[in-house]
């Protein structure tokens, strides 16, 4: 079984090479690494080339600008893989990481979405280890989605694919946080996925990364597919709405940042699902609306601000 490992590469000439290494020592026996050189201005396309000098498993591609979708989607076109995992150029992988998830992709192959921990803003005060426990496997990815709360984990990073799910499926050219995008588009064609707690990915703290540095146009790109996921959901329970509390206060913030209409349809909320200022949330919500709330959640703030 070989697995298509797809790296992206642009600014990271400081990193790259961490990141590599880190993927070609994993000890496996059928792999390749596509580099995706995204028109980087640096020594990377240089260190690109290097690393395929240097090692038969390497392949890299050279093209103009195209943004991290961009660069995911060529390699997508390139793996040969039977499954493909992506890896971002500032990040990378613990050692002894991909050969247990690839013998659990072998003892279960109709797996089609295998999880793995993911060190989220490593490096920084807040950095959090997701470690994937207890160990679930999903056959209904309306569960996978509220119950193993994927939708706070939509990172490609940290999840091997059957490659077979991006046929009509790609990563969107133009957008911002492509992962929460994508990631419902592929539940729509998976029949099994496993959440394990095998290995570990190492997502590195960035402070001109797009989750530091979101504006409100950013953060509606964020909205907009958890949007649609709720008027695709049909369970209204503690699951349901405290993924509906986490897709309003995405709101809130395009709001504030923004001004435009809410696109978030309202729903009502049991106060007794939550405590603390979730519950005032809800509550105000109810008896509100999501119109008034997002107004009034405004002003708190601009209030706050200028005390």
């Amino acid at each position: 079984m070989k697995l298509s490992i797809v790296i992206p590469v642009y600014r990271t000439e400081a990193t790259l090479d961490r990141c590599v290494k880190s993927v070609l020592t994993q000890d496996l026996a059928d792999f390749e690494v596509i580099l995706v050189d995204d028109g980087s201005p640096d020594q990377c396309p240089a260190r690109c080339d290097a690393w395929a000098a240097h090692d038969k498993h390497v392949r890299v591609v050279h093209q103009a600008n195209g943004g991290l979708s961009d660069a995911r989607n060529a390699g997508i076109r390139l793996a040969t893989g039977d499954y493909i995992t992506f890896v971002d150029s500032d990040d990378f992988i613990a050692a002894e990481t991909y050969r247990p998830l690839m013998r659990r992709l072998e003892q279960t192959p109709d797996t089609d979405i295998l999880e793995y921990p993911v060190f989220v803003h490593y490096g920084a005060p807040l950095q959090q280890l997701l470690d994937m426990q207890p160990e679930t496997t999903y056959h209904d990815m309306e569960a996978y989605w509220l119950d193993g709360q994927a939708y706070q984990h939509t990172y490609a990073c940290n999840k091997l694919f059957r490659r077979s799910l991006f046929t009509e499926v790609c990563f969107p050219i133009g957008r911002v946080f492509e992962d929460a995008y994508t990631l419902p588009l592929l539940l729509r064609k998976t029949g099994t996925v496993q959440m394990v707690s095998l290995g570990c990915y190492f997502y590195c703290s960035n402070n001109q990364g797009i989750t530091q540095t979101a504006d409100g146009q950013a953060l509606r790109m964020l909205l907009e597919p958890h949007v649609e996921m709720l008027d695709r959901i049909h369970r209204k329970d503690r699951s349901f709405q405290t993924y509906y509390l986490h897709v309003l206060n995405i709101q809130l913030d395009v709001y504030e940042q923004t001004g435009e209409a809410p696109i978030l349809p309202q729903t009502v909320l049991k106060p007794a699902h939550f405590i603390g200022s979730q519950k005032l949330k809800a509550i105000t919500l109810n008896i509100l609306g999501i119109n008034t709330l997002c107004k009034l959640n405004k002003l708190i703030h601009k209030l706050w601000r200028n005390r």
